[in-house]
């Protein structure tokens, strides 16, 4: 017999890991459509796959799953509005990039301008997870900037930033083997 697991200590329990924000993006039948993502993670690096998980009854859902290519831009902490708009629901699908400064992959789909990096994926391989799909992407184009490095964090339903300590994971390790 399955044991339920009480909905508020599991939702409580996930807010307390902090993760960052993506937009992911495709196109499907001339029009662009976007969603704001933290379930978001890389896979491999050989090959290079990342996955993203997409809420099955949103439009977007539908979307990447006709077209099965989307971009991904990962947030600054000045994407906090831009993080917002993507994440409500309702928002007018044929404006929604309107005001929101933005340009194209090599494949066409719409990347904000002001990310940290952008990806470009075709999905590769298709999950179920519940009332969300795990696509799994086969990175085919990566891009970064070193203009701006304050990655936008999301933590128990806020936003922050991050606080840089001197020591990295290379340096904080000191035991043998």
């Amino acid at each position: 017999m399955e044991k339920s697991v009480d909905q508020a200590a599991f939702r409580g329990a996930l807010s307390r890991f902090a993760s960052g924000v993506t937009v992911v993006s495709t196109q499907h039948d001339g029009i662009d459509h976007a969603m704001t993502a933290s379930a978001f993670t890389s896979v491999s690096l050989i090959p290079p796959l990342v996955l993203v998980c997409s809420n099955k009854g949103s439009r977007f859902h539908d979307a990447v799953r006709e077209s099965r290519r989307w971009g991904v831009s990962i947030l600054s902490e000045h994407g906090r509005e831009t993080s917002a708009w993507f994440a409500h629901r309702g928002r007018p699908l044929d404006t929604q990039f309107a005001g929101i400064e933005h340009h194209r992959s090599p494949g066409g789909l719409p990347l904000l301008d002001d990310a940290l990096a952008w990806l470009e994926c075709e999905t590769e391989a298709e999950h179920d997870g519940g009332d969300h799909l795990i696509l799994i992407g086969r990175v085919t184009w990566a891009q970064y900037q070193d203009e701006t490095d304050d990655p936008l964090l999301y933590y128990r339903s806020h936003y922050g930033s991050i606080i840089r300590q001197d020591d990295s994971e290379k340096t904080v390790y000191r035991g043998g083997a």
